[in-house]
């Protein structure tokens, strides 16, 4: 069985949005473009190889596969070799386009197409960028790693990995990497339901008991 594997680069406040470069994807005026460029270094780099080398096919929303397919077909370096020759599947909710070569169209109901294709002969899933597809996969759960490349940088406004359809979870740490300039290179893998518990075992004070009726009061008003 696949595995459907996130590669992002994300600021300190969740935004995922343009990080190689100013006109990368300006949608929603965004203007902050290439806040990745400052914090490369042999790590990050070293990292992100480690990723590519391993056998894996594309997963792609369709934003991220038009700047993609415009980009690297005219690379030929190690990263353009292992993206022009994967298997690309691109999620669409309108029948576009498919300029770069291997690329197959996934429209209509996407998540039963997308739990198909997880079950599939073939290479891990990758996924970059992506924020609209990255939404409905955490929604059905079907993301199983993710590679989060955390920038010591705040912007404000922009896509973000995490929305209001993300499901509650809990994912398990595999690795953390600080690079000597301030990006943590973190991997997680995805780790069940999500665990909670108090942390104080006391009974509750009388007052905190007051406190939670208001509580309840308050949210049955609203």
């Amino acid at each position: 069985m696949r595995k459907i594997i996130l590669v992002n680069f994300i600021t300190l406040d969740g935004v995922i949005q343009s990080p190689g470069g100013p006109q990368e994807d300006t949608s929603g005026n965004f203007q902050w473009g290439g806040w990745v460029a400052p914090f490369g270094d042999d790590m990050l780099h070293k990292k992100l190889m480690a990723v590519m080398e391993q056998p894996f096919d594309l997963l792609l929303g369709r934003r991220t596969y038009d700047i993609f397919a415009a980009h690297w077909p005219h690379y030929d370096d190690f990263v353009g070799k292992k993206f022009n020759g994967a298997e690309k599947f691109v999620v669409s909710h309108h029948n576009i386009p498919l300029p770069w070569e291997h690329t197959t169209l996934i429209t209509g109901d996407v998540v039963a197409q997308l739990q198909a294709l997880k079950k599939t002969d073939g290479p891990d899933l990758q996924v970059y960028g992506s924020s609209g597809l990255v939404q409905t996969l955490l929604k059905h759960q079907l993301v199983d790693i993710a590679h989060l490349w955390l920038h010591p940088v705040t912007i404000g406004s922009g896509k973000r990995l995490f929305e209001n359809g993300t499901l509650p979870g809990s994912w398990k740490l595999t690795d953390a990497i600080p690079t000597s300039t301030g990006v943590i290179l973190i991997t997680y893998e995805a780790a069940g339901a999500l665990q909670t518990r108090a942390i104080d075992a006391k009974p509750p004070s009388a007052a905190e008991l007051e406190r939670r009726k208001k509580v309840q009061e308050e949210n049955a008003k609203s």
